[in-house]
């Protein structure tokens, strides 16, 4: 279970600073906006959505004008209350983006064989660089080879 998490953190290092940044662009833009709207358009006990309307239109283009009527309006406490909602909501996206990362097994992303056997050049005595059965980039076991050339291919074929 430990594999999942990790890879899920590797997979989404990226993912985290673009979480963060659109977090603080709501904090600061759209929360704001969102709750001096509502506080002035049932700000005389009656609830005025034309109001509404223009009073969002005005506090998105001027967020730090919004937040200052906020703290001078005296509803801080609706603005924390509006921001722990959609800091909940977001968070929720986030979380199910970040599992739906997670490798499915721990072989995820690992390669499943390795043509580090011989380097520099050494394949060539058993192998040949130009004609044959095609094993691999630059690859080939040579047909007129004396002795065995049996092949044995491990993997899957597709066809589209």
């Amino acid at each position: 279970m430990n594999y999942k998490i990790e890879g899920a953190i590797r997979r989404n290092r990226k993912n985290f600073i673009i979480f963060a940044i659109l977090w603080l662009l709501i904090a600061i833009v759209l929360v704001p906006s969102i709750t001096n709207s509502i506080c002035t358009a049932g700000a005389d006990g009656k609830f005025d959505p034309m109001l509404l309307v223009e009073t969002f239109g005005k506090s998105i283009t001027n967020p730090f004008g919004a937040l200052g009527n906020i703290f001078a309006s005296g509803v801080v406490g609706d603005y924390f209350s509006h921001l722990l909602i959609a800091t909940i909501f977001f968070s929720v996206f986030f979380f199910i983006g970040f599992v739906r990362s997670a490798p499915k097994n721990e072989y995820t992303d690992i390669e499943h064989g390795s043509s580090d056997w011989s380097q520099h050049g050494e394949q060539y005595t058993i192998l040949n660089r130009n004609k044959g059965i095609i094993l691999a980039q630059d690859n080939y076991l040579p047909v007129d080879k004396r002795g065995n050339v049996n092949v044995l291919v491990v993997g899957r074929f597709r066809f589209w």
